[in-house]
């Protein structure tokens, strides 16, 4: 970093809630609070950073007492922020759950020193800027939360890429493309955290504008300009012009406990006053296409600092997902759900949410969970990997013992669980 950056403090943004299905039935987990503009925050050297996505609910800790989820009837949300030890993944709409106090990025190429941000500007996107351009809006029911981001038009059919850490938690996603104001009810095809990209396809969506993107790549000094949502005004999109500052940075992210859990690296870092809600925009060059998606942009200092995927590893990422490539790093479609909180690293049941397998069977607040189809499942970590092993509609066997000492079992069909 240069000079003009002053050091801020290290605040950890506030917590964001966990998906439900994530704590009891898939290895990630996600959500976020209130509906929050997407833009994650970086971490650089003095300076803490973040995912940005719009709140707008409240975040929530895992098995804390006295807040699990509702239960006969009440709709209290529950207590599901990731545990350093579910790691899980991201929260939707914003940073991933946890994602706090990055470690400064490795080997970059340019520090941006010499290149000059005075003429740097913030306002609304120009016409021509929204075009190919949506505004995502996501619902997280078990989380009892909202979020809200950005995301790009790549094919006229209605194929848009946003970032995961946007759309995971979600239970319902609804886009909106900005040029029009049409709104459409979307599905994730796929994403891939680690390189936090995911995958919409929105529903009888035809003869849509897409972007235009320039895979060749950008150099420090560039001129680009951030366009996305920012700060959830949800009748235009912002935009924040800048220069590239450098290339190839890498951004490690810890976990509320420290622990390191998410990199992401080959990114362009960008001077753009980049703010909450522009996750999985566009970076435009000075000619109008897209250079980049992005994504996390520093906190604690006036000097903001963005970050964005290169659009090159996004359209590959998109490509590989729209032909079902099949990758260790890619995930496809929504999990196995069968609607638990768990209190802690055991299976003993901190609530069930209304209405779901769970629920169905009778399993209750304070249940021990003991087998899934008569494997012993003694761990928090080998239920949920015994129910993510499944597919939404699989039947299971789910034996447990209730708070009395009876030994109960039951045959559910597990449903489709919010975006991991």
């Amino acid at each position: 970093m240069d000079d003009r950056t002053p050091s801020p403090s290290y605040d950890a943004p506030p917590a964001y809630p966990l998906d439900p299905a994530a704590v009891t039935t898939e290895p990630r987990p996600s959500g976020r609070e209130r509906r929050r503009r997407v833009l994650r925050r970086a971490g650089v050297p003095a300076m803490a950073l973040t995912l940005l996505v719009g709140a707008g609910g409240v975040g929530y800790a895992l098995g804390r007492p006295g807040t699990p989820p509702g239960v006969g009837g009440t709709s209290t949300a529950p207590s599901l922020t990731r545990g350093p030890q579910d790691g899980s993944g991201a929260t939707q709409g914003t940073q991933p759950p946890g994602w706090s106090l990055p470690s400064a990025p490795s080997p970059q190429t340019g520090d941006g020193a010499g290149v000059d941000t005075s003429g740097d500007t913030s306002g609304t996107a120009s016409g021509d800027q929204l075009t190919g351009l949506v505004r995502i809006a996501t619902t997280q029911s078990y989380a009892g939360a909202e979020a809200a981001g950005t995301g790009m038009v790549l094919t006229a059919d209605g194929e848009v890429v946003t970032n995961h850490h946007v759309v995971e938690g979600a239970t319902d996603i609804e886009v909106t493309v900005m040029a029009t104001g049409t709104t459409y009810a979307a599905d994730v095809v796929g994403s891939d955290a680690a390189a936090d990209v995911a995958l919409l396809r929105l529903d009888d969506a035809s003869g849509l504008a897409t972007v235009t993107t320039d895979s060749d790549g950008v150099a420090v000094g560039d001129a680009v300009t951030a366009v996305g949502d920012g700060e959830g005004a949800e009748d235009h999109l912002s935009a924040a012009t800048g220069s590239v500052l450098a290339t190839d940075q890498q951004i490690t992210t810890r976990s509320g406990a420290g622990a390191s859990v998410e990199r992401l690296s080959d990114l362009v870092q960008i001077s753009s006053d980049v703010v909450s809600g522009y996750s999985g925009g566009a970076t435009y060059d000075e000619d109008g296409e897209v250079v980049g998606m992005t994504t996390a942009a520093s906190s604690g200092t006036t000097d903001v600092v963005g970050y964005a995927v290169p659009v090159a590893t996004v359209l590959r990422i998109a490509g590989d997902l729209e032909q079902g490539v099949q990758d260790a790093a890619y995930a496809y479609g929504r999990p196995a759900f069968l609607g638990v909180a768990l209190d802690g690293t055991g299976t003993t049941l901190a609530g069930v949410y209304d209405a779901t397998p769970a629920a169905d069977a009778g399993l209750a607040e304070g249940d021990t969970i003991t087998a899934v189809d008569g494997e012993a499942v003694g761990t928090a970590e080998r239920l949920r990997a015994a129910v993510s092993a499944h597919e939404p509609g699989d039947s299971v066997e789910i034996s447990w013992t209730d708070a009395s000492g009876t030994t109960r079992s039951a045959t559910v069909e597990l449903t489709e669980g919010p975006v991991a």
